[in-house]
């Protein structure tokens, strides 16, 4: 048996929304010398309670806390019918993952690429919902089981082809956000992965939270496709992926874990190296969340880091051994 892992499709929770999920899952990240005690006192929500009010002010409430500079509130759905709510803080002196500047220009996409891609959307919802979030990544893009989004990720090989040169020129400097993000996604279905890989690479540092994640989803597919086709030159860079490993923002760190399984797969020791040296707290901390799907990334490069046989790291997973696992693997990575 092997791992074949794809980053997963979630769907956020909104904070304030009456009816929405109450809470069953509350895990933490950032947490080096603030205690966990002191974060639960500030957030004022615990498991089987709705989701706080504001998330704003939640996060204001965080950051008056000792030490913690800035705070990061995050739900998904769901768990058992709960919010799964994740609590990041960034302390004083702690590893900060910077952005580029935000771009200025005013160049957008054709239309029938931004309508393509709204509907791609309203397709992924009806998929996440129904539970149909299978997907391939063996050609170096995404291309879903369910019928409707496929119909559409087919499209957008079309246009990428066709449009290559304004994707690229409104990933690099489109002002509007949205415009970026479609751009970030539909790039990674150029025919040549090659010549969008700087591109993309670029747009990790994007401002804006789902740029980066739709950047590094195209990523982790031509990652995906590097891996099946080792003579191709592919290389996907793994530096911002384990900066990111360390962001503020949950999704940042989520994706980047999925992606740099596939990455780390044939254990490249220069790859290995950079995790020991940038990400073993935080890959610790993730590898321990509750909700297992969301740890089994970390889990695993956790392994890998600490030169464990990947049968051995999957066997204790399937055998409910995943912390003493984790634990052997600190004490071998700090030998």
């Amino acid at each position: 048996m092997r791992f074949f892992l794809v980053a997963a499709l979630t769907l956020p929770v909104l904070f304030g929304q009456p009816g929405g999920p109450r809470v069953g899952t509350i895990d933490f990240y950032g947490l080096r010398k603030v205690k966990e005690a002191a974060i639960r006192k500030a957030l004022a929500v615990n498991e089987g309670d709705p989701l706080p009010r504001s998330k704003g002010d939640t996060e204001d409430a965080l950051e008056q806390i000792p030490n913690v500079v800035a705070a990061r509130l995050e739900a998904t759905c769901c768990d058992g019918g709960k919010a799964i709510l994740y609590v990041g803080v960034e302390e004083r002196g702690a590893p900060h993952f910077n952005y580029n500047d935000p771009p200025a220009g005013l160049t957008r996409l054709p239309e029938d690429i931004h309508g393509e891609y709204t509907a791609f959307l309203s397709s992924v919802g009806l998929a996440v919902r129904s539970g149909n979030t299978t997907e391939s990544l063996s050609e170096g893009h995404s291309l879903m089981a369910d019928p409707g989004v496929r119909t559409h990720q087919e499209r957008f090989i079309a246009l990428a082809a066709e449009h290559l040169p304004k994707l690229r020129e409104v990933l690099r400097s489109s002002v509007d956000e949205e415009q970026r993000a479609i751009a970030a996604y539909v790039i990674g279905y150029a025919k040549d992965k090659e010549a969008v890989l700087a591109d993309l690479q670029y747009s990790l540092r994007d401002p804006d939270d789902t740029v980066r994640n739709n950047a590094m989803r195209s990523l982790g597919a031509i990652a995906v496709l590097a891996t099946r086709e080792p003579g191709r030159n592919l290389a996907v860079a793994p530096v911002w992926f384990v900066e990111m490993l360390n962001s503020l923002v949950w999704q940042d760190r989520q994706t980047a874990a999925a992606t740099l399984v596939t990455i780390t797969e044939r254990r490249d020791e220069k790859v290995i190296a950079l995790l020991r040296e940038r990400a073993i707290p935080a890959l610790t901390e993730m590898a321990r969340w509750k909700h297992l799907p969301h740890a089994l990334p970390a889990y695993i490069l956790l392994g890998r880091a600490a030169a464990l046989p990947e049968d051995e790291i999957q066997q204790a997973w399937k055998d409910g051994q995943r912390d003493q696992l984790v634990d052997r693997a600190l004490k071998l990575i700090q030998r």
